[in-house]
């Protein structure tokens, strides 16, 4: 058990590096140009650490087993062992308390560690995006930033004070194809359908809200100034006089469960979601929810499945070497982990249903099964033949010697 955790150890490391290399080099030309704080670069690759180990961590696990039980094999020292009374299954037995442990850690980052490290990563992203748009303001230009056009006469040596500010607001994308679905059962004689409008700021001057870094809201405080909506489809306008308006430039992650942050839900919301009856159809955020929760669930049995595979296709003859079956094995192994993934691509488009994971993971413990035990079938098929070959003498019967 210690040999095959140290080996875990280290492949797990081998992988973690080789797997966030790319995205480091990536975040480090990013930053490079200015559209991430270099302080957070190490802070974002944390947060992401878990979505790498949800995948990386079963297949170490399942290298290291190869690695392991393959050098037994080829020293000759599965022979010794199989030799003194200890089969290779009650070898595999005594790595229970790993094995548990292994799930157990699976378990907690798939259903808890990756949506966390998901939704703080995208929390810092979503600041510094603004922060690099309020870094790009320039008198007299216009800026953009989500859903605003921002511009400033002028502004102070901090960059937190603007002077003649004129902020431009535009309806959601989102929310605009809302109100239009909802409006399409309006009959003709009903009164027309109302029309998304812009909101447009004046304000003398505007200063940043301190708030916490943490909360995922930027918020901007205009004062002396009015306010006007301004539809595109009528001549008519609403306005109002302000001494002091407070706007959000960006807000907190909703807990609405939509198909777009499924992955950053908690489990509670998201379980709710899942279990959700309608009469109707399921929604595409419900069959979102429901091939996450089969997702999540489903990752931590790779735990289980890999010691049932790794202990058989470990085997090798004298003289093969433990490297033979090692890349085979891998691709086995790999194939299961993306039918998982495959799955939740097709639960989430309604194709098949959640319960197909089970399946899956049924199916590849049969198939172990049928690995571990096959060549004890077969030599037992063999012994029967052969003795039934054997004329009476020679298979024990009586016999006269003259």
């Amino acid at each position: 058990m210690r040999e095959v955790a140290t080996h875990t150890a280290l492949v797990l490391g081998f992988l973690v590096v080789l797997m966030l290399g790319g995205r480091l080099i990536r975040y480090f030309g990013i930053a490079a140009e200015g559209g991430l704080d270099v302080s957070l670069l190490f802070t974002i690759i944390g947060y992401n650490l878990p979505y790498f180990l949800e995948l990386i961590l079963p297949l170490a696990f399942f290298i290291a087993l190869m690695l392991v039980f393959g050098r037994l094999y080829v020293d000759n020292e599965m022979a010794v062992i199989n030799g003194s009374g200890i089969s290779r299954g009650r070898l595999a037995r005594l790595m229970i308390p790993l094995i548990l442990v292994l799930f157990v850690a699976e378990a907690g980052l798939s259903v808890f560690g990756k949506p966390w490290g998901v939704r703080e990563s995208e929390n810092i992203w979503q600041q510094q995006a603004l922060s690099s748009a309020f870094d790009l303001i320039r008198p007299n230009e216009f800026i953009n930033s989500g859903n605003y056009h921002l511009y400033v006469g002028s502004l102070s040596e901090d960059r937190k004070e603007l002077q003649d500010v004129v902020l431009i607001q535009t309806p959601d994308v989102e929310d605009d194809a809302k109100s239009r679905n909802s409006d399409q059962d309006v009959t003709a004689s009903s009164s027309p359908r109302p029309v998304s409008k812009d909101t447009i700021i004046l304000a003398k001057r505007a200063m940043q809200v301190n708030t916490d870094p943490t909360s995922g809201i930027t918020q901007l405080d205009l004062y002396q100034g009015r306010r006007y909506e301004i539809g595109a489809d009528s001549l008519k306008y609403n306005q109002v006089g302000f001494e002091r308006y407070r706007i959000s430039l960006s807000e907190s992650p909703k807990d609405t469960v939509t198909k777009d942050n499924i992955e950053t839900q908690k489990i509670i919301p998201l379980w709710r979601a899942a279990t959700a009856k309608t009469n109707s159809p399921a929604t595409p955020a419900i069959q979102a929810a429901r091939a996450e929760i089969g997702y999540r669930f489903t990752l931590p049995w790779l735990m289980i499945i890999a010691p049932m595979l790794a202990v058989p296709l470990a085997q090798v003859r004298p003289r093969q070497g433990r490297w033979l079956r090692l890349f085979p094995a891998i691709l086995l192994y790999v194939s299961c982990a993306l039918a998982v993934i495959s799955l939740k691509n097709a639960v989430s488009k309604g194709n098949v249903s959640v319960w197909a994971n089970a399946w899956v993971v049924i199916g590849f413990m049969a198939f172990a099964l049928y690995l571990n035990w096959a060549s004890r079938l077969h030599h037992r098929v063999k012994f029967r033949k052969g003795v039934q070959a054997l004329p009476p003498s020679a298979a024990g019967g009586d016999s006269h010697v003259k």
